[in-house]
């Protein structure tokens, strides 16, 4: 289970990596449930990014899955193409989104947003990663 303390450090560490690249963002944190934890919106990050951030942490959690594979996998004649019409738009379907896992089992989900889709799913590891620290 993420605790707050848990997403206050994987947002310190996204932000870090954020700034490493010179890039605002917004960094969500959410539970198992999908519930968010913590969010930060760095200073002169997108608005519009606030609520794409929460939706690439919920997709995540909600389908296991980084919002990076899901959008490769939505394309026309792809498995999943469409799929971002579903949950009432909810799903987002490029990079940013990574489910953090505790002992192999999917406990929350990173989702990041205010970059290119590099730079956004990098920021999200980075944050993903300190949680197994």
């Amino acid at each position: 289970m993420i605790q707050l303390a848990d997403a206050r450090r994987i947002i310190a560490a996204a932000e870090k990596k954020a700034e490493e690249l010179g890039q605002p963002m917004n960094v969500a944190v959410v539970d198992e449930g999908g519930n968010l934890i913590a969010f930060e919106r760095m200073a002169n990050a997108w608005l519009g990014s606030i609520d794409i951030s929460q939706k690439k942490a919920w997709t995540s959690r909600a389908f296991d899955i980084t919002t990076k594979d899901l959008g490769d996998n939505s394309q026309p004649n792809q498995q999943f193409f469409g799929i971002n019409a579903s949950n009432d738009g909810k799903v987002m379907i490029f990079a940013g989104g990574i489910p953090i896992k505790k002992d192999g089992k999917v406990v929350g989900a990173i989702g990041v947003s205010g970059g290119s889709g590099v730079q956004d799913h990098a920021v999200a590891e980075a944050g993903a990663a300190a949680f197994s620290k």
